[in-house]
């Protein structure tokens, strides 16, 4: 075996494993790429649901804010009418009597007012969550996909 043939050798030896190299690492670039890709179409899922997720938030906060402007309206006319009531009372057994009415009422009233400003409000959270759930849910799947 001479010189120049080991030369040779080495060097096709060592072209080759050149070679294999770069397309490895070509490969490995590409994958990193589509990868990256993949990094970010899901982040842009996550701020559009983040984003969805807020404009249910602020429009439902928006009809709520007007359902309470109606009934702080209503409740002052009625309040108003009660004053007027109030000023028709004779005596002070009949003052009392409806003092006490009245006050059951707004009792009742303010029981009502709560359980379903409570339901309104639970009811927009879960409506508001749902995108970023959905995209947990996504995150989920690609973990155990990738595991």
């Amino acid at each position: 075996m001479t010189t120049t043939t080991t030369t040779t050798e080495y060097t096709e030896k060592f072209q080759t494993a050149l070679k294999d190299a770069s397309a490895k690492a070509k490969a490995a670039f590409e994958k990193s790429q589509a990868n990256l890709g993949e990094v970010g179409a899901f982040t842009k899922g996550n701020v559009e649901a983040l984003v969805e997720s807020t404009k249910i938030l602020a429009s439902g906060l928006q009809a709520m804010t007007k359902g309470y402007a109606t009934e702080s309206k209503t409740a002052f006319e009625t309040l108003s009418a009660e004053m007027k009531s109030y000023a028709a009372v004779k005596s002070p057994s009949e003052l009392l009597e409806k003092h006490s009415s009245l006050m059951r009422a707004h009792f009742d009233a303010a029981v009502a007012a709560s359980s379903k400003n409570s339901e309104a409000m639970l009811k927009l959270a879960n409506e508001a969550f749902q995108p970023i759930s959905n995209r947990v849910s996504l995150a989920v799947e690609k973990i155990h996909k990738a595991a």
